[in-house]
């Protein structure tokens, strides 16, 4: 008796509810959640697959940008990172919606929505402009993903979670793309900024939804691997050297292809971010001195 009741009002509520698999694929939502974002209830999309339809079809999501793939990296290097997350969003309905997401440590993610259009449009205004200002300072203005700031963040809370047991083997990575000031050189700092732009958001593409990923110096990156070991990330790796530079990643030049190199590293108990961080910038030098294109760890 009790399931059904709980099963009719999950379904009929005014409040906007699904839930994402550690996938990040949708696995249910009420009637509410479909209608706003356009989803039939038979259908089982990723949510990169929902934004990008949203998108393309003008409905859902009600972006501010026509640069739909820079928007996309940017979102996903901030989805799922933190255990809770509230902010506000609207739709191309009107409507202006609260959201929370809450992430198990298993990774599934609930998300909840409720209707705020009715309050004041003055106060909205000055939560508008505090969410853009916490998301800038958690952003690199130039990729879209987490900055040095946020990266450090999300790093210091990741190895007290490691020390406190909370979480299994997980690994850290710094990236660096090879012989990127010959690049400059060559090609000039713009073209040197679109291959940036690239590795940010081909490396952010092929990551899980819990992995963390910033730029934390001029084309140095880290890259966060929580219940994640060391045989398991250097696979990880591996699939990003096949994936990511090569030849035809920018259209301006067909024949230019990159490299990167990989120092990666496991957290162990008790380790310091500075102890952390250290190894993987060890194993880094190692790999770029050992011939670049390559991956190290320590």
């Amino acid at each position: 008796m009790f399931g059904n009741i709980i099963e009719s009002l999950f379904e009929t509520s005014g409040t906007l509810v699904a839930l994402f698999d550690p996938q990040d694929i949708l696995r249910r939502s009420n009637a509410a959640f479909r209608e706003a974002y356009g989803i039939t209830e038979d259908e089982t999309l990723s949510w990169a697959q929902i934004v990008r339809r949203n998108f393309e079809q003008r409905r859902g999501v009600a972006f501010a940008t026509d640069d739909f793939e820079h928007w996309l990296t940017s979102a996903r290097s901030r989805r799922g990172k933190t255990p809770y997350r509230a902010f506000e969003t609207d739709i191309t309905d009107g409507r202006w919606l609260w959201m929370t997401e809450t992430v198990s440590p298993a990774g599934w993610m609930l998300c909840v929505a409720s209707d705020i259009t009715e309050l004041r449009t003055g106060e909205r205004s000055l939560r508008q402009d505090r969410d853009s200002a916490r998301k800038a300072s958690q952003t690199d203005e130039l990729t879209g993903i987490s900055n040095r700031r946020h990266c450090m963040s999300v790093l210091q809370g990741t190895i007290g979670k490691a020390n406190a047991g909370e979480v299994g083997e997980t690994c850290i990575a710094l990236l660096d793309i090879d012989r990127f000031k010959q690049i400059n050189d060559r090609f000039g700092h713009q073209f040197g900024d679109a291959v940036l732009i690239d590795f940010g958001t081909s490396v952010q593409r092929n990551l899980r939804p819990a992995d963390s990923f910033g730029r934390v110096g001029g084309e140095e990156f880290l890259l966060i691997l929580p219940q994640l070991g060391p045989v398991a990330a250097e696979l990880l790796i591996e699939r990003l050297f096949k994936r990511i530079g090569r030849p035809g990643c920018l259209p301006s030049e067909p024949n230019f292809h990159y490299s990167f190199s990989a120092g990666l590293t496991q957290i162990r108990l008790g380790d310091t971010l500075a102890e952390v961080y250290h190894r993987a910038d060890a194993a880094l030098y190692e790999a770029k001195i050992g011939g670049r294109g390559r991956q190290m760890s320590a």
